[in-house]
């Protein structure tokens, strides 16, 4: 049986979850069989983890044990969402995937893109990608800054842009919620990395798209969080006939995601996967990483930079307006997102067929 380790940000964001789902359709269709994935997080830092990142003690258990190891989806060259000790990275003796991996920068209180404090040290990057067989950036922006230090990964896009081919298998809840007409996806303030007077500004600009919304007919509205730590914000528009929707439930998050009428949304990983599924989506990004992902699958003039749009609420009554415009832009770059496809089966076939190769002339 091939052994497949998957080390993958899993921390409280269910977007993480729908990442992982989403590289598992690859994957699984790349060995065409059944096989064994054993997942472990990329780091420890969210709670005590006996087996978390790459360390002497996980280095060691994969070289007794796995065919082949998975690094992504997701920012694991930001946020301290990787541990990676450079020692241990270097007895690695299986083949080694870096799968679409971003990193992104932020803005300070001028309004300047900075590097974030917590980036992964470029050394360590260039040490993971000289280690790694295959190594694909999720976006334009760290494609960019990988190649300015002389590596040479492949641009391979978040694989959450094809959900819609694998929809169609995902089960259902086993209790469904009643969906409301339209959903507000949000982060907490506090966990966006922006300036301190747009963290405060958050609120009133919440108020205010439920207050668009409502006036177009919305008249069911509820906030949708991805992370328990938004929960505490979102219950603040209780008070306002505003009820929050949270689940870790990767099924019944994607029922959601899939199934209610307009999404604003402040999360990529209800927007790609809304946008894949052609559901109507209003996104908004308040870092350089969100931008970029846009603009590597072709979106960039519907997204709504916070810090670009002078009127927030009137670039969003204007998506609104001319949603159908997301849909001609989405059918404008197909073969953009045909090539990303592409890029990612092709990749995976490689991997297994490496896999399969070094199990053989081991037996």
């Amino acid at each position: 049986m091939i052994n497949i380790y998957y080390m993958r940000a899993k921390g409280f964001n269910i977007g993480n979850d729908v990442i992982y789902l989403a590289s598992r359709y690859f994957l699984d269709n790349a060995f065409g069989e059944p096989i064994n994935v054993i997942t472990f997080p990329a780091t420890a830092k969210y709670e005590s983890q006996y087996k978390a990142g790459l360390n002497a003690r996980t280095v060691y258990e994969i070289n007794q044990y796995a065919d082949g190891l998975i690094i992504g989806s997701g920012n694991l060259y930001e946020n301290g969402e990787l541990d990676v000790n450079p020692h241990a990275l270097s007895a690695l003796e299986i083949p080694m995937m870096l799968f679409c991996l971003a990193r992104g920068q932020i803005y300070n209180r001028k309004l300047h893109l900075v590097n974030r404090t917590d980036a992964m040290p470029d050394n360590t990057i260039k040490v993971l990608n000289q280690k790694a067989k295959w190594s694909l950036t999720r976006d334009v922006e760290t494609q960019a800054h990988l190649e300015a230090l002389g590596l040479t990964p492949t641009l391979g896009g978040c694989p959450t842009i094809f959900l819609d081919e694998i929809w169609p298998k995902i089960k259902m809840p086993f209790l469904q919620r009643e969906l409301p007409q339209a959903v507000i996806s949000i982060r907490h303030p506090n966990l966006m990395s922006v300036p301190i007077r747009h963290q405060l500004k958050v609120n009133s600009d919440i108020e205010k798209i439920i207050e668009f919304l409502r006036a177009e007919g919305y008249q069911d509205v509820r906030i949708l969080c991805h992370d328990h730590r938004d929960n505490p914000f979102a219950s603040a528009f209780e008070t306002e006939g505003i009820p929050y929707m949270y689940t870790e439930d990767i099924y019944e998050f994607m029922n959601i995601v899939a199934n209610v009428p307009l999404c604003v949304s402040y999360r990529l990983h209800a927007t790609l996967p809304r946008i894949s599924l052609g559901k109507s989506t209003i996104n908004i990004s308040y870092d350089q990483r969100a931008a970029s992902l846009m603009k590597t699958v072709g979106l960039e003039d519907w997204n709504i930079d916070l810090f670009k749009e002078p009127n927030l609420i009137k670039a969003i009554k204007d998506r609104y307006k001319r949603m159908n415009d997301l849909w001609a832009l989405k059918d404008r770059h197909q073969d953009r997102w045909k090539e990303l496809r592409a890029v990612i089966t092709r990749t995976f076939s490689q991997f297994a067929e490496t896999v399969y190769a070094l199990k053989k002339n081991a037996a």
